[in-house]
């Protein structure tokens, strides 16, 4: 399917400041979707609220916003460009996602008849909202580590008291392991679980089994209308879990996988993009393997947007991952996509890596 002629306007939300956990790989991502976008002759309206940005820059975007990330700010944008026909909010990060969602719960894409593109709110929800994901982790067959979730103190004490030690917490909607903490006695505990349930918008937290020294790994995704998935990289965290990605030494592809374990992380990384939710673009997944001979595979997260691992992915591989899951979001399939490298191929087939 070529792309959807409807699709004349779109608005890109950015990721805002730069932050611990969410820097300028939001801002190397959108500067190719913007690209990408107008290559096709669609208009684009860019809201960010940070200046210092190559985004921001007047000849990235027809029409540039620097006003703050709110809710407010969409509707100004809006009424101003009645035009517009889709938001494409996976390439602002976890900014960008929760702003998408609050516009949602407040009817604000519906009164404007935007359509939401590169991914659906579904998605958002069952994948930021810990308890969702488990159940349809454990629905569709994927291992993850034994969880439950908490919304208040009492509850998290329960859960602590049943699993025992050591625990992680995971706060729902949160980004760059804002309010995640690993728990070692009790003695820590107390002060940990209330920080979590503070940091996270929905005041519910996620405490599983710590796998500390499992080994991390985490495949790069894209899929378009028809469900084609395409894997671009796979990269392995030389740090164990319990050092969080954005703070690990990262080598890619993965080194240390037997094959079987990789195939089989494949399987499960495509049917866990599958399950989400109908739409087109890119997914990051996380898996850790546990370290002895078996290499038992455990889900921790997918996230529906591009990531810092995406921008380390397209580096590392040469394949232009925001740019590609752009094209998809506004209707392409992979096939009609070239191959930026070989000039030969289409975008359906996987780079092979000859070097790390």
């Amino acid at each position: 399917m070529p792309k959807n002629k409807d699709l004349k306007s779109i608005l890109i939300i950015g990721s805002g400041p730069i932050i611990i956990g969410q820097a300028c790989e939001f801002d190397y991502s959108g500067t190719q979707a913007l690209r990408s976008l107008r290559e096709d002759g669609i208009e684009t309206i860019l809201i960010n609220s940070n200046p210092a940005t190559i985004m921001t820059d007047p000849s990235m975007a027809d029409h540039v916003y620097l006003k703050p990330l709110t809710t407010k700010s969409i509707i100004e944008i809006l009424k101003d460009h009645p035009q517009i026909d889709a938001v494409l909010p996976t390439m602002g990060g976890q900014t960008a996602l929760n702003l998408c969602i609050e516009a949602d719960e407040k009817g604000i894409w519906e009164d404007f008849n935007v359509k939401i593109i590169g991914v659906d709110i579904d998605a958002i929800n069952i994948t930021e909202d810990r308890e969702k994901f488990k159940q349809l982790m454990s629905r569709i067959g994927v291992p993850v580590a034994p969880a439950h979730t908490a919304t208040s103190f009492l509850q998290g004490k329960e859960i602590a008291q049943e699993f025992g030690f050591p625990l992680v917490i995971r706060p729902s909607f949160t980004l760059g392991g804002t309010g995640a903490s690993f728990v070692h006695n009790e003695d820590q505990f107390d002060e940990l679980l209330t920080r979590g349930l503070e940091a996270s918008p929905i005041h519910e937290v996620l405490i599983d089994k710590a796998l500390l020294g499992w080994k991390e790994y985490e495949l790069e995704l894209l899929r378009d209308k028809n469900d084609n998935v395409v894997i671009i990289c796979s990269i392995e965290n030389m740090d164990p879990m319990g050092i969080h990605t954005g703070d690990s030494i990262t080598v890619a592809p993965a080194m240390t996988l037997s094959d079987v374990t990789f195939q089989k992380m494949r399987d499960l990384a495509i049917k866990m993009m599958r399950s989400i939710g109908d739409f087109a673009g890119g997914c990051n997944v996380q898996f850790a393997v546990s370290p002895d001979e078996n290499e038992d595979i455990i889900a921790i997260e997918i996230n529906p947007r591009v990531s810092r691992s995406s921008a380390l992915a397209s580096k590392a591989t040469g394949y232009p991952i925001a740019k590609i899951a752009a094209k998809l979001a506004i209707g392409y399939n992979l096939d009609e996509l070239d191959n930026q490298i070989t000039k030969s191929t289409s975008a359906l087939f996987e780079p092979t890596l000859d070097y790390v």
